[in-house]
């Protein structure tokens, strides 16, 4: 949620969920790719993979309700240039510091020419903040158009539920994703009465999650999450799990550094490939730890190190382009507009 509104504490605590396993997806995945070998914690990788992005884009609808229908130009800056502003800078940073493999492996020219095909083929791990503006804007464009959003719900559960595996990562993880995005903009009220529920009925919303776990790593592990209904089941269950989880978190006062991560998502998401890479270099070389125990400290490493990173520019006051827009990259008249400039997240 902006810093227009009160940010909500199990909100935030989702987020801070579903970032800590983004981020140990990549870290253990690198991890194991490197070694040439599977660890402890590719199953927790594994079980979290049916709701781990559903509940992301899920949150990341939540709010849209509040704000869809400001005019186009406002809507725009806050939803598509605020989005690619970090994309084209990040994306640099992530291409300067590999660029040197990229081009011992294809040539300058080969490096170049990657370099601007990631403007319309998301690069790397950033693809997350490549596709929420294009869920914006497809949902605003259906709501002032009237699209009833029963019909809209149904095109995108179907577009989830088809076999579609074109190669174009714009397409496919649009198919994929868009129904949960789509989902948390609808169905906000409900999933905010859920939470409440979760609050006011601890022993059974605790007896429902440990039921879910069961069917969720049972259907992982049977090789069976991936099937066509079942993948989008999973991915509706896992993101309800989360929304329980979160609730019963901030109703009992417990781990509120996921709050805090959950606050800073962006934040981190932006910025954990650097000490990701280093951080995994550097262990493998030291040697003496097996490769689940790797995967656990890059992770936490990973996690870490942005908001170490971002503390260290709320103190100096140096390097704020990197998680707040500069006033040149608004769209004019908007600057100001409804709110304050906001970092990042």
């Amino acid at each position: 949620m902006t810093a227009a509104h009160s940010r909500i504490d199990w909100v935030d605590t989702a987020k801070g969920i579903c970032i800590v396993f983004v981020v140990m997806m990549h870290c253990v995945l690198g991890v194991e790719e490197a070694a040439g070998q599977t660890g402890w914690m590719h199953a927790i990788v594994a079980f979290a993979a049916p709701f781990r992005m559903p509940d992301f884009f899920l949150i990341s609808g939540l709010f849209l309700s509040l704000v869809i229908a400001r005019d186009w130009k406002l809507y725009l800056d806050r939803k598509v240039v605020h989005f690619a502003y970090f994309y084209v800078l990040w994306m640099t940073i992530q291409f300067a510091v590999k660029a040197p493999v990229f081009a011992q492996e294809m040539g300058w020219g080969g490096a170049l020419e990657f370099y601007l095909l990631s403007f319309v083929q998301p690069f790397g791990t950033l693809w997350f903040i490549y596709m929420l503006p294009i869920f914006f804007v497809v949902t605003k464009l259906a709501h002032d158009r009237g699209v009833p959003w029963q019909l809209m719900l149904g095109i995108a559960a179907a577009l989830q539920i088809a076999p579609i595996h074109t190669g174009y990562l714009l397409i496919d993880e649009f198919a994929s994703r868009f129904v949960y995005f789509y989902a948390g903009y609808i169905f906000a009220q409900r999933i905010f009465v859920l939470a409440d529920w979760a609050r006011a009925r601890i022993p059974l919303s605790l007896g429902l999650l440990a039921l879910w776990a069961l069917v969720n790593g049972g259907l992982v592990f049977a090789g069976w999450s991936q099937l066509p209904f079942v993948s989008l089941a999973l991915g509706a269950a896992g993101a309800g799990a989360i929304v329980l989880t979160s609730a019963l978190l901030v109703t009992w006062g417990r781990l509120d550094f996921l709050r805090h991560f959950g606050a800073h998502s962006i934040v981190i998401y932006l910025a954990f490939f650097f000490p990701m890479a280093v951080s995994r270099i550097i262990l493998f070389k030291l040697g003496g730890l097996d490769i689940g125990t790797i995967s656990l400290i890059v992770t936490i490493i990973a996690v870490v190190s942005p908001m170490i990173l971002y503390w260290m520019i709320q103190k100096t006051g140096f390097g704020w382009f990197l998680f707040k827009r500069p006033h040149w990259a608004y769209l004019e008249g908007t600057f100001g507009r409804k709110k304050a400039p906001q970092a990042a997240e």
